[in-house]
């Protein structure tokens, strides 16, 4: 068991962000699923919260209410090898709803914040050569969603 876990707190929509999440990553399932009893906030038997593994590593979704939503002060990072990968989880996660941003970043329709990240992006940003580290770099700053060939060719000059 973890010691640390992220808790992501949901208006009402920890079943539904559990479900897309499980569905989209390898290596996932939901735990435990809780519910809201007698004199809670919400109806008795409505979801309180649902746990979840992603990759191994424990999540909690919370059904809080509108009180509290997500910023880009935090974000999801997922580590991925080929672009097959990176299109993949990006359509998936700006799906119905979701937003694209840049160099990597999106929000998925509940407002979290993501990274979709190519291990290639590490290895150009660093170049022992910090003139194709610099033009990776730029590249990277003009993507949306990262592109492996795009930020090679930009390291290549």
């Amino acid at each position: 068991m973890q010691k640390i876990n992220p808790f992501l707190w949901f208006n009402d929509q920890a079943e539904e962000a559990a479900q897309l999440y499980v569905s989209k990553f390898e290596n996932a399932r939901v735990t435990d699923t809780r519910r809201w009893g007698p004199g809670g906030p919400f109806p008795e038997g409505s979801i309180l919260s649902v746990s979840l593994e992603l990759d191994g590593r424990e999540y909690e979704l919370f059904n809080g209410g509108p009180e509290f939503t997500f910023t880009e002060a935090i974000s999801l990072v997922v580590s991925v090898e080929t672009q097959e990968e990176v299109d993949r989880l990006w359509d998936a996660l700006t799906s119905d709803g979701g937003e694209p941003s840049q160099c990597g970043w999106l929000k998925d329709k509940f407002g979290l914040s993501w990274q979709i990240v190519p291990t290639a992006l590490g290895e150009v940003l660093s170049d022992p050569d910090p003139e194709r580290a610099s033009r990776a770099l730029q590249a990277m700053m003009g993507m949306g969603k990262l592109d492996i060939a795009g930020l090679r060719a930009a390291a290549d000059g």
